[in-house]
């Protein structure tokens, strides 16, 4: 029983209902501390997105940003993810301002884990990278629902309209 309730770490991908992989990730004063030390405290929002300043990505952030206050107001914490560079982050998170978590994954090992690295197109050119996804965990620690080929503009609204819907 107690190995259930600990994060996966066994290389497979997840599915709504399981536990998800434990990651570490560092706060806005760049202490770092891992996603189970959230897990029974907060719901957690974990979102993957490809790259630090580009139009999507802001958009998402932006609106992450600007709902952040009721996020917190309904015990939520985000944690944002790319492969960017710590040093990346820090820039991005101070010219938008960002209130919450961003994760650093330059070797893609969380977004692999987590399924969401893989083929991509873009103007009739296939490569690999990170596909725009969310995972919404609940108190108990498992994922509730998971969002794939998000569209970051309303994304924001339509999390925090899920987790009232749920309000677990």
């Amino acid at each position: 029983m107690e190995e259930e309730n600990k994060l996966r770490t066994d290389g497979r991908n997840v599915k709504e209902g399981d536990k998800p992989f434990d990651f570490e990730f560092q706060d806005i004063q760049g202490k770092t501390s891992k996603l189970s030390d959230l897990i029974g405290e907060k719901k957690i929002i974990v979102y993957f997105y490809p790259k630090d300043f580009t139009p999507g990505c802001t958009i998402e952030a932006e609106e992450f940003s600007r709902d952040y206050d009721q996020f917190r107001t309904d015990n939520i914490e985000i944690i944002g993810i790319s492969p960017d560079t710590e040093e990346s982050h820090v820039k991005f998170r101070e010219k938008m301002k960002i209130p919450y978590m961003l994760a650093s994954d330059i070797h893609n090992n969380i977004s692999k884990n987590f399924g969401v690295f893989g083929l991509k197109k873009f103007m009739g050119k296939e490569y690999y990278g990170v596909n725009r996804s969310t995972f919404l965990i609940d108190t108990s620690g498992k994922i509730v629902k998971i969002y794939d080929k998000v569209k970051p503009k309303g994304h924001s609204k339509e999390v925090l309209e899920y987790f009232k819907s749920v309000n677990n």
